[in-house]
């Protein structure tokens, strides 16, 4: 019998992963250079039920980086938190598996999916899906290594043509792996075309863990064909968050009530820009910052007048102080014209 509720959309119902529950089936993608702590948590605000940490390198040497040492901040996170760890040796793997439980984590994701060149030339990421059997190895080893839920986030195949997904879900599914994340595209395909999501399908239809469709998932229109065209237990959001966070809380009041929020207004989008801010400035310290930020107003102004004209003015702000001011001021002066 399910346990699921007819009168709340399966993907806004709690998923157990290895016995640790997240609130719903609305999740964010690790992404390099994004999904840091402070972007984590304002997507879970926004009513994301799970967040994956960005990509830390299974290596203890450089585990005390700057970089890594953000990386692997989970201060203020709503749990269950989970880092993710990527390498090609089984041993160091094991390691950093290890490492981030004692730092904090509560699972483990395993990166198999990232087609970055920089990953892939050291046989991490997509690349490892060119080897099977040091797949099953790194699996294994992971596995072995904590006593808590270790997860797969991975993509098609490496090439097209070669898609080797139903194998390596298996194999996962055969190691303990207790939840699989499948970005519909294979290494090769980068981010180009439209991702294939029959392939995800089977993969449902092969195994028990839960399976989660990734790719491609820009409104809440596509969230539900997405879920309806593979069956999956859950979805997963990134590049469409970029900008956008609210976008977990319009997914959520579509499958909930069939109807599109109206968008965010500029006066919205300036009070959750500033406070996103705020939280980048606190986290990473005025030069970081500041630098960091960048990239994230770019996104939050896409689309509102005059905004190219701003950015390039922005980008020349060398302090976080004069960077709040001319964001602030930026948004004003555009609520100001559209009264």
């Amino acid at each position: 019998m399910s346990i699921l509720s007819t009168d709340v959309h399966p993907l806004l119902q709690p998923l157990s992963i290895g016995g640790l529950q997240i609130e719903n089936r609305l999740m964010v993608a690790p992404m390099a250079g994004v999904t840091d702590n402070p972007f984590r948590r304002l997507c879970k605000s926004f009513g994301a039920g799970h967040a994956v940490s960005e990509m830390i390198i299974a290596d203890t040497a450089l585990y005390a980086r700057k970089k890594s040492l953000y990386r692997a901040n989970f201060d203020g996170e709503i749990a269950p938190i989970s880092a993710q760890i990527a390498g090609a040796e089984p041993d160091k793997l094991a390691e950093a598996a290890r490492y981030q439980i004692d730092n904090g984590a509560q699972i483990i994701d395993i990166n198999m999916g990232c087609p970055a060149k920089k990953v892939c030339r050291k046989l991490a990421g997509s690349a490892l899906l060119q080897d099977e059997d040091l797949v099953a190895r790194l699996l294994d080893a992971a596995v072995a290594a904590v006593d808590a839920p270790v997860t797969l986030k991975t993509r098609l195949g490496f090439e097209n043509g070669h898609e080797n997904i139903l194998r390596v879900a298996k194999r996962a599914e055969q190691a303990g792996i207790k939840a699989i994340a499948i970005h519909g595209r294979t290494r090769e395909d980068m981010y180009t075309g439209n991702a294939r999501y029959e392939l995800i399908r089977e993969v449902k239809d092969s195994i028990s863990i839960p399976v989660i469709a990734n790719g491609d998932i820009d409104s809440p229109e596509k969230a539900k064909a997405v879920y309806e065209m593979t069956g999956c237990d859950a979805v997963m959001i990134g590049r469409a968050a970029q900008g956008q966070p609210w976008l977990f809380r319009d997914i959520a009041h579509y499958l909930q009530h069939g109807e599109l929020l109206d968008p965010p207004s500029i006066s919205e989008i300036q009070q959750i820009v500033l406070a996103h801010l705020q939280e980048l400035y606190a986290f990473y310290g005025e030069y970081s910052g500041c630098r960091i930020a960048r990239k994230h107003i770019a996104w939050y102004t896409t689309g509102i007048p005059n905004s190219n004209a701003f950015r390039q003015a922005m980008y020349s702000e060398e302090s976080t102080a004069g960077q709040f001011k001319a964001v602030e001021t930026f948004l004003s002066d555009s609520i100001a014209q559209q009264a």
